[in-house]
């Protein structure tokens, strides 16, 4: 029993400290030191148009030489000035109309900066707006993505810039069924074709051709770029990436960057075989995928605008020539919207290599994509989630309950030798070799095996992890209602102890939104522990005592889903652990660790 004790303490305080570290150390930087890296990074960095386009003049040496590009490629940025954020929300612009969206795209460069998710709003209080994915420069945090050519600057050619106004009927609407085609004629007889579509889902396609009708011949370099303006508030957790991301299908495989990442390191350049690349929220992303056929050059960034971070994802491809009277055409593809594991698979089967790593899964991804099936499999049936977690948490028990029983009857053998253990330890202690030689003998004759109480635990931790992490990531718990006063699992409890749950009129602060939900948390925790007699370890003793306090005001904050999850699990291992004990004859030293137990032999 005291082995079991030590594992679980370490268990305990381990996963203590891993989350603690997360929750309580990790602060944003300072913001003069945050000043300083960004003017580093951004000296470093590709310059970048004020409202946050690429200046494709800055591209570095070594990837054109790489591509076997001219030294000196044409801007996109004119020698003009460049729009200012008035101009583009005023441009002209195409109206996009889907299953998922709502928006526009600016005829002004071409930009898709106005896009709003229509099957997901911002809260649930009554008339809250859809989600905005994509937004124009005045708005203080938005993505915008735009694509285009470069060439080499001294043939001085007309190519589509930022300031550029494509030409379009302006009665045309981007639709599923109708896709929209814009156009522009350069002085240089080149005549640029872009016809954009959407799916029903998320994804736009992109046909871009290039004619040219003058004299001479012309490469064409095509790039694609996303731009972010400010990031996601939300606090970094290890169980969940936001950031950049991207997928390389060559030695590089998947590339997962933290914001500080790009802000502290500068650049940082890729080069392989097919693959996409963008940036993710927790529910959200974008991503640029060009032709999954030829070699992707992508890149992430970061640079300082008077304060405010601006991160960009791009990508250029190898050379296109464009002889006098012929022309050119390229297909790429541009992700937006919702982390819909469903949608996000089809892209993968559909030939974006290894898009569904867009979704985290973890290195358990073996365990969590199943677990995530089973969930969703349970919620088309019972149609409510709370309840499709209370009943997979239940499945997972049963499943389990083999080597739950191995455990505690391991548990149960090691108490009933536990006084001859006493005595050999103290008989020997001085003597560790003489001493461990008589544990192992005992353990022989006893048929007893130390490890294997352990082991069916170690076993259990990665599939309840794995079940912790689906409903953390996944975007299935959000605005998913339980019963009572849950109305969103994704959220946390909204209730709190120091208003006596909404019957005193007054918002506590975020530290004092103590709910219900996180205190029976709390209880089924102080429970389990005192199922087992405390530890002998005076230190030990007093970490578990305060242990369920200490993780009853940690998870107060995380999603009401995951501590539903948490205090149901624990309230089965009670019930588990409690029949198992029996069954195998331990006593169950629940009222005595309470004191009931010895409060009431004193009394006879």
């Amino acid at each position: 029993m005291n082995d079991n004790n030590n594992f679980l303490f370490a268990v305990i305080l381990s996963l203590g400290v891993l989350l603690g570290w997360q929750y309580f150390v990790i602060e944003p930087k300072v913001a003069a030191e945050r000043a300083a890296q960004a003017e580093l990074a951004q000296k470093a960095a590709d310059q970048v148009a004020p409202d946050g386009t690429l200046a494709p003049q800055s591209m570095d040496q070594a990837l054109r030489t790489e591509l076997g590009a001219p030294s000196t490629p044409q801007t996109l940025a004119p020698q003009t000035l460049t729009p200012q954020p008035s101009a583009i929300a005023d441009s002209p612009r195409l109206r996009i109309s889907s299953d998922q969206f709502s928006g526009s795209i600016a005829l002004l460069g071409a930009r898709f900066d106005d896009l709003h998710l229509t099957q997901y709003v911002e809260s649930l209080d009554d008339g809250a707006p859809a989600v905005t994915l994509l937004a124009d420069a005045q708005n203080k945090a938005n993505w915008q993505a735009s694509f285009g050519w470069v060439t080499d600057q001294s043939l001085n050619y007309d190519l589509p810039t930022p300031d550029t106004l494509w030409e379009a009927d302006p009665s045309q609407i981007l639709t599923p069924d109708t896709p929209v085609t814009l156009r522009y004629v350069s002085r240089d007889g080149l005549i640029f074709t872009r016809t954009i579509s959407v799916d029903h889902q998320f994804m736009f396609q992109l046909s871009d051709r290039v004619e040219n009708t003058g004299s001479k011949p012309v490469t064409l370099y095509p790039f694609g770029q996303i731009t972010r303006r400010g990031h996601s508030d939300r606090k970094q957790i290890f169980v969940l990436h936001e950031g950049a991301i991207g997928y390389f299908s060559g030695e590089t495989g998947l590339v997962e960057l933290t914001y500080d990442d790009l802000t502290d390191d500068g650049p940082q350049k890729f080069k392989d075989a097919k693959g996409w690349l963008g940036f993710t929220d927790k529910y959200w992303a974008t991503a640029l995928v060009p032709p999954q056929d030829e070699t992707l050059n992508g890149r992430f960034t970061a640079r300082d605008d008077n304060g405010t971070p601006i991160y960009r994802a791009d990508y250029l491809l190898a050379g296109r020539s464009v002889n006098a009277g012929e022309s050119v055409e390229l297909s790429s593809q541009f992700f937006a919207g919702a982390k819909a594991v469903n949608s996000i698979e089809h892209y993968a089967e559909q030939g974006v290599a290894r898009f569904d790593l867009l979704i985290d899964w973890g290195w358990f991804y073996f365990l969590t994509k199943p677990m995530f099936r089973a969930l969703q499999l349970i919620y088309h049936g019972v149609g409510n989630y709370g309840l499709a977690i209370l009943l997979v948490t239940v499945i997972i028990k049963l499943l389990f309950f083999p080597l739950a029983s191995r455990s505690y009857e391991t548990m149960a053998k090691m108490k009933k030798v536990q006084p001859e253990m006493t005595r050999i330890r103290e008989q020997y202690a001085n003597d560790r070799q003489t001493q461990q030689q008589e544990l192992l003998k005992l353990y022989r004759s006893e048929k007893l095996n130390p490890l294997a109480g352990c082991l069916p635990i170690l076993i259990q931790i990665p599939v309840f992890f794995a079940l912790y992490k689906v409903l953390y990531v996944t975007l299935d718990m959000r605005h998913q209602p339980f019963f009572g006063w849950i109305n969103d699992l994704a959220a946390p409890d909204p209730t709190s102890l120091f208003n006596l749950f909404g019957l005193i009129p007054w918002d506590p602060p975020a530290i004092l939104m103590l709910g219900v939900w996180p205190i029976i948390m709390g209880i089924t925790m102080f429970v389990q522990m005192q199922m087992n007699p405390p530890p002998p370890d005076p230190v030990q003793a007093v970490i578990f005592k305060y242990m369920p306090i200490f993780f009853t005001f940690l998870l107060a904050s995380f999603p009401a889903g995951l501590v539903i999850y948490w205090a149901w699990n624990n309230f089965l291992s009670v019930l588990q652990q409690g029949y198992i004990m029996r069954k195998n004859g331990v006593p169950i030293e629940l009222l005595q660790n309470l004191g009931i137990g010895k409060k009431a032999s004193s009394e006879k």
